[in-house]
């Protein structure tokens, strides 16, 4: 339900728990479908600069004292520029679920069309939902907020790494 796109009515208390111990990070992603759990300053950069693309749900982590939330990002947008991308896999029509049909099962060099974003500072796109997008102003917002637990891969200029 965090990926796919939409306002979420009223969830109640959340709680989750560490499932691998270590250094405690202010933005990580979750196990279950790439939920991005963040403490309260990242929420405070998402709350601030993209508040029109974000739902913040409180939760908490156990063991753990301080608030921590789950950024739902509450648009989808058809944006991927497959011409552009380094690789394309298509889930195969005979070997996947039926609510997976026309949706990429995964994509190396993800590019995307940044006219076609509407302005949006945050959102997941249309047939590859586990792609969580954040515009430059948050990327460098997060970066100076520090300890994240993710990295960025950019997404709009070409990737040398794939170069064919």
């Amino acid at each position: 339900m965090f990926a796919d796109g939409r306002m979420l009515p009223a969830l109640g208390p959340m709680q989750a728990e560490v499932a691998h111990r270590g250094t405690r990070r202010s933005f990580v992603l979750s196990g279950i479908e790439q939920a991005p759990i963040v403490s309260e300053a990242v929420a405070h950069v998402f709350r601030t600069l993209a508040s029109d693309d974000v739902q913040l749900l409180p939760m908490t982590i156990a063991g753990e004292s301080e608030p921590y939330f789950v950024v739902n990002a509450t648009k989808v947008i058809d944006a991927i520029d497959e011409a552009r991308c380094s690789e394309v896999h298509h889930y195969d029509k005979d070997s996947h679920p039926p609510e997976f049909a026309g949706e990429y099962n995964w994509i190396y060099g993800l590019r995307i069309d940044p006219a076609k974003t509407e302005g949006a500072q945050v959102f997941r796109l249309k047939k590859f939902k586990v792609a969580f997008i954040v515009s430059e102003d948050i990327k460098d917002a997060l970066e100076r907020v520090g300890n994240l637990g993710v990295s960025f891969d950019p997404v709009t200029q070409p990737d040398e790494r794939y170069a064919h």
